[in-house]
């Protein structure tokens, strides 16, 4: 009797895991920015939209494109390996993201690289952060949904 309902736990396991498989995220995603608060919109117009088109992700990187409307024309985007071989490859926050990928994005202002973090949900839907301090910071999200 044990063995079967052990068989049965590996089954139910194999079907909850299938449901979340990291590759049915490739594709092109895109949204407008969100948040009012004036420290969540640093540097990015209020109407700016994100397109994120991911070409090949799995659990140890994501690699596409990255633009944003009147601010980032469409930029290679790859994860980085450090994060993906650290413990901020397990990073969580409000929402529970399935996975959370870095990267640093070219921006073509004179202001540096920005950071992106792009979070993956099990809701079919992404959350694109773009940061950047210094003396010409970003903070913007961007909520983004399968075009």
């Amino acid at each position: 009797m044990s063995h079967v309902r052990w068989a049965t736990l590996v089954v139910v396991a194999a079907v909850l895991v299938g449901c979340t498989d990291l590759r049915d995220f490739r594709g092109t995603w895109r949204g407008p920015r969100v948040g009012e608060a004036a420290v969540v919109r640093v540097g990015v117009p209020p109407s700016a939209t994100a397109t994120l088109t991911i070409d090949a992700i799995d659990t140890h990187g994501l690699t596409g494109s990255f633009a944003i409307s009147g601010l980032l024309p469409a930029t290679t985007i790859a994860s980085l390996p450090g994060a993906e071989a650290d413990v901020l490859a397990g990073m969580t926050f409000t929402g529970a993201p399935l996975r959370v990928y870095l990267a640093f994005l070219a921006m073509p202002d004179t202001g540096g690289e920005a950071l992106a973090l792009i979070a993956l949900y099990d809701d079919r839907r992404i959350e694109a952060r773009i940061l950047r301090g210094g003396a010409t910071p970003l903070y913007a999200i961007f909520a983004l949904s399968e075009t």
